[in-house]
């Protein structure tokens, strides 16, 4: 079979924050991608808003390197870069279809963590070489030996007896940042011993196979992503299986319902380093995005109109997170959004099935809410935090679980959750786990002062868990999690000890109010603030709710006061993120999203009916 020499397709998998997209970078810059003192932004790849705030990847993209081996040969390596949460799982699935090899970077102080475990094992099950990067070992924290020791075992966990040829794979030791990589294991802290990232190119080239293929074969290039452009139209991004696509070529269009339609390419784009130029041909294993096909979706086939062959549809896994999303309800909807109607939001939700394969969007009784269901709660709150920049008014429900009955029991998802935290806080976690259904796994002691646990817990007993778990060991443990199949249903639990402090009547904030409810609990809200009737103003340390008047004026007399002119202390109020607010929520309470500010409310706004809902279920 013919062998294309001149091209390398490879994803880069890892943990979130270990550096994918950092090294991305570093092979952009030493491969000649962009001119000496040009103006680019450190991890280029990041290219939404969103990804340059939060710091991580929420998109799979690809990117295309050329580089000039010693001897002279010129070889493209398409690169694609994929989140490191596991929310964004259905990036990866998708991104590993493309690909015919992975570098698998493990942070070499942190070691493989959760995610590592599930990239590894889609990449296992796909039968895909791997490379293994060690990346960060200049860190003060390194600790390159016993990391190598744990990635060998995760390797050992996830392979089958007859596998174990697998274990044979290059370690490649590298600092991302710096650009430098090596064959031989620095010292703890140490910089590599090649100046730049060469040697990793070597190993790239070396293991990665080169794409196949056979001379005459069917057209079939499998699309697995979508983008749009202003002046194209809907972009399908497409690897070539077989055969040649051609520019204005007519094609067989093989559908998700197993239809095929005769269509025409209007265009052929390959990318160079971070831009898309124009190509006359693509051959086999050549990622490219084509244009002219309005209606494509993820996992379709293009193929010869004469012999249309489809290839297998994308599978990912199902969505385990579910939340209710609808029209602003409140008293004060339609002051700072533009995009209010049911049909705009219906329309904004059936566009994000179109490029995100990993959601679901469901009908519910009400015409103007839909229950969206995705893989976490991250997924689900950066879908809204995209919307609520769009000038969207919504109400956002408290994130539930996607619960199926397996043999006629209730099943629900379960999470494999990892901690790191400093010994003295092995107890206060321990009981927290034990309070949301969590069972101990294994706990290893590094010696260090630092301890790992690892549980199994319901995917709702997480729900709210982080922000409780940040306080309990004082900002500094570190928690991730994944998914880890279907459990039967572990009974009900509480997991938020507090009440919720709500107004009783709309009016505006006051500070001679506030002075006097500080005392209740924490605040949410600062003097001049709008609230209306049912809407959480702060937190209450007892576990039942209270209504208060947060815009109670203080009684003016015409005789003067000693203290009249002094100021009245106030506890600034507590800030809180979108995700923290949705962490916040109870049973009963929503979140009020607008493009200027996002507010906790009661699903029932009015007392009578919030205290005949409790009586029901006290009677039910």
């Amino acid at each position: 079979m013919p062998i294309r020499q001149d091209l390398r397709n490879v994803a880069i998998i890892a943990h979130v924050d270990h550096g994918k997209t950092t090294l991305v970078d570093a092979m952009l810059w030493q491969s000649g991608a962009f001119r000496e003192g040009a103006d680019i932004n450190n991890r280029v790849m990041d290219s939404m808003d969103l990804e340059r705030e939060k710091g991580i990847t929420i998109l799979a993209k690809n990117t295309a390197v050329r580089h000039v081996r010693p001897s002279g040969e010129a070889v493209t390596i398409n690169i694609i870069d994929t989140p490191g949460h596991a929310d964004f799982g259905g990036e990866v699935e998708r991104g590993l279809e493309m690909v015919d090899g992975v570098i698998l970077l493990v942070d070499s102080s942190e070691g493989p963590l959760p995610q590592t475990r599930f990239v590894l094992r889609k990449a296992l099950a796909k039968n895909l070489p791997i490379i293994v990067v060690v990346n960060k070992v200049d860190r003060a924290d390194a600790r390159i030996g016993e990391v190598v020791e744990e990635t060998y075992d995760l390797f050992m966990d996830l392979l089958d007896d007859d596998a174990a040829h697998v274990l044979d794979f290059p370690i490649v030791y590298a600092s991302a940042k710096a650009g430098r990589a090596s064959l031989t294991q620095p010292g703890d802290g140490e910089m590599p011993d090649s100046p730049n990232l060469e040697p990793l190119f070597d190993t790239l080239f070396e293991h990665i196979p080169a794409p196949t293929y056979e001379e005459g074969a069917t057209l079939q290039a499998h699309v697995t992503n979508l983008d749009a452009s202003p002046y194209l139209g809907r972009l399908a991004l497409c690897r070539v299986v077989a055969g040649e696509l051609r520019r204005g070529q007519l094609v067989a269009w093989c559908k998700t319902d197993g239809t095929v339609s005769t269509v025409k390419l209007t265009e052929l784009l390959m990318t160079e380093a971070l831009e898309r130029v124009q190509a006359d041909v693509a051959r086999p294993g050549d990622i490219v995005a084509i244009a002219g096909i309005p209606q494509i979706m993820i996992g379709e086939t293009l193929s010869d109109p004469e012999n249309p062959l489809p290839l297998p549809l994308i599978h990912v896994d199902e969505p385990s997170i579910s939340m209710t999303i609808g029209i602003n309800t409140s008293p004060l909807a339609g002051k700072s959004g533009k995009n209010l109607t049911a049909r705009l939001l219906k329309a904004r939700l059936d566009q994000e099935l179109i490029g995100n394969v990993s959601i679901r969007v469901l009908p519910t009784e009400r015409p103007d809410t839909w229950e969206v269901q995705g893989r976490g709660e991250l997924q689900l709150a950066i879908l809204v935090e995209m919307m609520r920049r769009e000038s969207f008014e919504l109400t956002v429900g408290k994130p539930q679980v996607v619960t199926r009955t397996i043999d006629g029991k209730l099943h629900e998802p379960v999470e494999r959750l990892t901690v790191d935290i400093p010994e003295e806080y092995v107890g206060t976690v321990t009981q927290l786990m034990g309070l949301r259904r969590g069972q101990m796994e294994q706990m290893v002691n590094h010696g260090t002062g630092w301890v790992r646990l690892e549980f199994i817990v319901p995917a709702r007993g997480l729900i709210g868990f982080r922000t409780e778990f940040l306080t309990e060991t004082r900002g500094t443990g570190i928690m991730n999690h994944v998914s880890e199949g279907y459990a039967p249903w572990a009974g009900a639990f509480r997991t938020r000890p507090t009440g919720s402090l709500v107004a009783d009547r709309t009016g505006v904030v006051t500070g001679y109010a506030l002075f006097n409810l500080q005392e209740r609990g924490t605040l949410f809200v600062s003097p001049g603030d709008e609230v209306y009737e049912g809407m959480i103003v702060g937190e209450n340390p007892r576990a039942e709710d209270m209504d208060v008047n947060p815009s109670k004026e203080k009684k003016l007399t015409n005789v003067r006061s000693s203290t009249g002119d002094e100021l009245e202390r106030l506890i600034p109020a507590k800030k809180m993120s979108m995700e923290q607010q949705l962490e916040f929520c109870a049973g009963d309470e929503c979140l009020e999203v607008t493009p200027a500010v996002v507010r906790i409310r009661k699903v029932l706004l009015n007392a009578n009916d919030r205290s005949k809902e409790r009586n029901r279920n006290k009677k039910g």
